[in-house]
């Protein structure tokens, strides 16, 4: 059984509702309809009931069971409303801006359901940037509490491989933070930590990713992967982390002898904390293409209720896949 199959299998044991509001992308029609009929999760779609319909008629899916909300129809508006402009209002949200947002807006109002707890988690990103799924998010929603910040991580599935937990492998962060300070980049690995825990089960064992091992390289990013090394440490004492490691030593049991003997952690890595955006994009990509990997994200964490992205280039199989990963972190918060 894959990761993925495993996943589904947790989501359907405690079945949650999740909320979709990119009705006008044809990848998610698909993937509802297979979501309902492999019984992953309840669906909420947002739009024009009409409109949906004809667009599964054309692409010949099934959306029985597939809950459908037309804010324009909406029997909660006005108490979505208020929730609205009672969460902003600090920010000068009027009744009436907060009206037209949630008439016009469908990632906002799928987030403001989440917010009402009349639905669990939300997906979306396939037609939006991350920054508009995160913005409603975080202003409505906001972060969980004792996080510091908000980051994006994959999953990484990677068939046919020896390394991490049975080729399965949190990257981290992948998809929202640039430039990471080193004081970030620790509190990224403390909550990769409970995110890989939580979504695979397994103990997490993190790599605080550089150029350089043990001090073979001087730069200035390689002493900001120092120091997070050294925060981490200080400030989550109970994670198995180590650092500085290039990525062969950290996954690579016969590497890690060579240049980082007695590392608790090199070699058997299955968390990979990236030093800047730039590596963790590219490193993802490379090895969910060159690999054949399955990659499931960006996933966001630390926000105070699921809400996840998706990569413009996804399928509709991932947004499958995250729908049913963001279900498991449902149920599980």
């Amino acid at each position: 059984m894959s990761y993925i199959d495993i996943i589904k299998e947790k989501a359907r044991s405690d079945r949650k509702t999740i909320v979709l509001p990119e009705t006008n992308d044809k990848r998610t029609l698909i993937a509802a309809s297979h979501i309902i009929e492999e019984g992953i999760a309840n669906i909420i779609m947002v739009g024009n009931e009409e409109k949906i319909m004809d667009g599964a008629g054309w692409l010949e899916v099934d959306l029985t069971g597939v809950r459908v909300i037309d804010p324009t129809k909406c029997e909660k508006l006005d108490e979505y409303v208020q929730l609205l402009y009672e969460t902003r209002k600090h920010k000068g949200m009027t009744p009436e801006k907060a009206r037209q947002i949630l008439l016009t807006d469908n990632m906002t109002f799928g987030v403001i359901m989440v917010k009402a707890n009349d639905a669990d988690g939300m997906v979306a990103g396939a037609c939006h940037a991350t920054a508009d799924t995160l913005r409603p998010a975080l202003q409505i929603l906001k972060t969980a509490p004792g996080v510091k910040l908000v980051s994006g991580f994959f999953i990484l599935d990677v068939p046919n491989c020896e390394y991490g937990e049975h080729g399965t492998f949190l990257f981290a962060d992948c998809g929202l933070n640039q430039d990471p300070t080193a004081e970030e980049l620790a509190a990224i690995a403390d909550t990769s930590a409970k995110s890989f825990k939580t979504l695979v089960g397994a103990k997490p064992i993190i790599a605080m990713l550089s150029h350089s091992t043990k001090g073979s390289a001087k730069h200035p990013l390689v002493d900001k992967v120092v120091k997070a090394v050294e925060i981490a440490h200080e400030q989550y004492p109970g994670l198995t982390l180590d650092g500085e490691l290039q990525t062969d030593a950290a996954i690579v049991p016969s590497v890690a002898k060579s240049k980082a003997p007695g590392s608790e952690v090199a070699g058997k890595a299955n968390v990979l904390i990236f030093p800047n955006l730039d590596c963790g994009n590219i490193g993802y990509k490379l090895v969910q293409r060159l690999a054949k990997a399955e990659a499931y994200g960006p996933m966001l964490q630390g926000i105070a209720k699921p809400v996840n992205d998706l990569s413009r280039g996804c399928s509709w199989e991932d947004i499958v896949g995250v729908v049913a990963l963001t279900a498991v972190q449902a149920q599980l918060m």
